[in-house]
């Protein structure tokens, strides 16, 4: 098996490692299925989530900058 070195977030990987441990699998077996799945060269689109379509529109007429300052103070 071969090695592969990322940089992720330190929440993120907080995060990923609670996750892949309620379904009962390793952060690298998690990585390995997502990985898999987006090189799949799969056709079908992914289906949103129900609630997604529900929220469209909801931002109109947000200055997209204020929403990327906040990203930035959140992720540093």
């Amino acid at each position: 098996m071969a090695k592969l070195t990322l940089s992720v977030d330190e929440r993120v990987i907080e995060r990923a490692k609670t996750y892949a441990a309620a379904r009962g699998t390793s952060l690298s077996g998690l990585v390995e299925k997502m990985l898999d799945l987006a090189a799949s060269g799969s056709d079908q689109p992914l289906v949103a989530p129900p609630v997604l379509g529900r929220l469209r529109g909801s931002l109109k007429g947000v200055d997209r900058s204020d929403y990327r300052r906040y990203l930035e103070r959140k992720y540093r």
